[in-house]
């Protein structure tokens, strides 16, 4: 008894912001030097009037041209991005999109490790024969914690969904996962205001940080030096880990797909675990980082390629601080 990944479908906001788009907003800096290091060329935002929702509503639609939506028995939705404080964002996409009653619904909180938090949820709620076929749905909009003026995070950050099906099988395709936390470093990124603990300032003060950039406590503040450094210090091995813990060889991954974060950490990590270039999937020149949405994008772009069983790591990481990663085969086109 096992579960697989089935399907996969995503979604970018139809408004596209390019590199070139930026540079006319901020003239002195120069972003062909930033695509060549970070990789992204194009990133997509949502309007002032769409949520996080839309996109997820959108994503589940163009699944369903592939797959039965009766058959879903488990909504899993991971957003930092909700409708509301309450009610659980799943409860009204269940409505939304028209499924079944009689199945579990719930939203989890998790950033770019959240996909890989999803699929151990629903690997767990499958062989525990709670469920049979788990709808996953990563949507974020970090476009609207962005302050205008702060050049870093506006030229790194997309909007994205990504719908998931995880389904019951007879073999195993999901293999084991492990998880990392530390939250004393809640703070590397972050909105502060907004929510219990401080309240949504109209008054706020504009904060310089960097080079050039402006944030406020109503807008997401990074980091950018101390994530990298986490990240490089407890990700390669952690990588490590998950292959002991799957009883592999780091050479028998036949691809690693990590968080999209960007070009210059992914390949500082690919380095220091002394792996290919052409098994270590690199792809975010078109969307940029979506958050919880890279891991499923990049599976469902790769997948494209794959014509026999592949044994693949997947391994998120960031806000929290939070990482989580495992092995899944996956022998089909997504």
């Amino acid at each position: 008894m096992g579960a697989i990944i089935t399907a996969i479908e995503y979604v970018y906001p139809k408004q596209k912001i390019s590199n070139e788009d930026l540079s006319n907003q901020f003239p002195e800096y120069d972003f062909s030097k930033f695509e060549e290091k970070v990789g992204i060329k194009n990133r997509y935002w949502v309007q002032e009037n769409e949520t996080a929702f839309d996109l997820a509503k959108q994503a589940c639609n163009e699944l369903f041209k592939k797959i039965n939506k009766d058959d879903i028995d488990y909504v899993l939705y991971c957003t930092q991005s909700p409708e509301y404080f309450l009610p659980t964002t799943a409860c009204i996409l269940q409505n939304h999109l028209g499924l079944k009653k009689n199945i579990g619904a719930l939203d989890f909180n998790l950033g770019c490790s959240g996909f890989t938090y999803g699929l151990s949820l629903a690997k767990g709620l499958i062989n525990s024969g709670q469920a049979k076929n788990i709808l996953l749905v990563t949507a974020e909009t970090y476009s609207k914690y962005l302050h205008p003026k702060d050049r870093s995070n506006r030229a790194i950050f997309g909007d994205a969904a990504a719908a998931t099906l995880i389904s019951f099988s007879i073999e195993e395709y999901i293999g084991e996962f492990l998880f990392g936390t530390d939250g004393a470093g809640y703070d590397k990124l972050i909105v502060k205001n907004g929510c219990s603990k401080s309240p949504f300032n109209a008054e706020v003060e504009e904060i310089e940080y960097g080079t050039d950039n402006i944030y406020s406590d109503n807008h997401l503040y990074m980091n950018g030096p101390e994530v990298f450094d986490f990240t490089n210090n407890v990700i390669p091995n952690f990588t490590k880990e998950i292959v002991l813990k799957n009883a592999m060889a780091l050479d028998k991954i036949d691809q690693f797909v990590f968080h999209q974060a960007n070009a210059f950490m992914l390949n500082f990590m690919r380095k220091r675990l002394k792996i290919e270039s052409n098994s270590f999937f690199i792809d975010m020149e078109d969307g940029g980082n979506t958050v919880s949405c890279t891991i499923p994008i990049a599976l469902k772009k790769y997948s494209q390629s794959i014509n026999e069983n592949e044994n693949i790591l997947v391994v998120g990481f960031g806000v929290g601080l939070s990482w989580c990663g495992g092995l899944i085969k996956i022998n089909r086109k997504l």
